[in-house]
């Protein structure tokens, strides 16, 4: 676990849920939703395809209003956006016509408070990122990986504390995903973000989390939410050997099976 993670949960849920209204009838997408994450952790959300794994994440960034149950953010109710949380898509979306750098600074540049980007946080956030030497660059110039590395230091351009995910490798192929995941836990540990990931493999989930989270299809619930005990930095080279690592995606594997998420 992160070393800034403290006692008090920074994000909590209780008894979330969510339904939308159709045309067929209504659709229950959460029900019940019980999740506490400290300040300074990274929790992976796994769970079958339509189990409401976004939904629960566009509740947290604000996108949609919370109508079951409870969440707070730092003790305080969500009612919208926030400063404080960053969001990052499976689609990196950078503006064509803007530099990179410019791309990571738009939110400093647009929303209620408006203000200048601060040139020496852009680069350092960049540098973080291993993109210093592309700040003048357009996206057409990067690779997708190097794409979804700038969305992500545009997430961090407003020093959020929480930074959420929604399958943001989903896109990419399996090399370039795995340097993402290493990439990802560097800069995680060198932020001290808070960060909620959304993801479909089971691998990534434990190889990036403190903790995983097993939804179940919908109404999407928690089935499970397990610690890795496995010591940081990881890399898929030694963790896919360590006893922790077999033992717990055999676990996750199980609830899912029982649920008919997997084939």
């Amino acid at each position: 676990m992160n070393a800034q993670a403290s006692a008090a949960p920074l994000i909590a849920m209780e008894g979330l849920g969510k339904v939308y209204e159709g045309a067929s009838g209504d659709v229950r997408a959460l029900a019940g939703v019980g999740l506490a994450i400290r300040a300074g952790e990274f929790v992976s959300v796994v769970g079958p395809s339509g189990c409401g794994k976004s939904t629960l994440l566009r509740l947290l960034a604000g996108l949609e209003p919370c109508e079951e149950g409870r969440l707070t953010l730092a003790d305080r109710p969500v009612t919208g956006l926030s400063a404080d949380v960053g969001v990052v898509f499976q689609a990196a979306n950078l503006l064509p016509w803007m530099t990179v750098a410019e791309n990571v600074a738009l939110p400093l540049r647009v929303g209620t408070a408006r203000r200048g980007g601060d040139p020496a946080r852009i680069a350092a956030l960049l540098q973080m990122a291993g993109l210093g030497e592309f700040a003048a660059r357009y996206p057409y110039e990067l690779s997708g990986g190097m794409q979804q590395r700038a969305g992500i230091c545009r997430a961090l351009a407003r020093d959020p504390a929480i930074l959420l995910m929604d399958e943001p490798f989903g896109a990419l192929d399996a090399l370039t995903r795995e340097r993402m995941n290493v990439e990802l836990q560097r800069i995680w540990q060198q932020s001290g973000k808070t960060v909620l990931l959304i993801t479909h493999s089971i691998a990534e989930a434990i190889f990036l989390a403190d903790r995983v989270v097993v939804m179940s299809a919908r109404p999407g619930r928690v089935l499970a939410d397990l610690p890795v005990a496995i010591p940081r930095p990881r890399s898929f080279d030694t963790i896919v050997s360590h006893p922790a690592y077999a033992a717990l995606a055999r676990e996750v594997r199980g609830l899912l099976n029982a649920e008919g998420a997997l084939e």
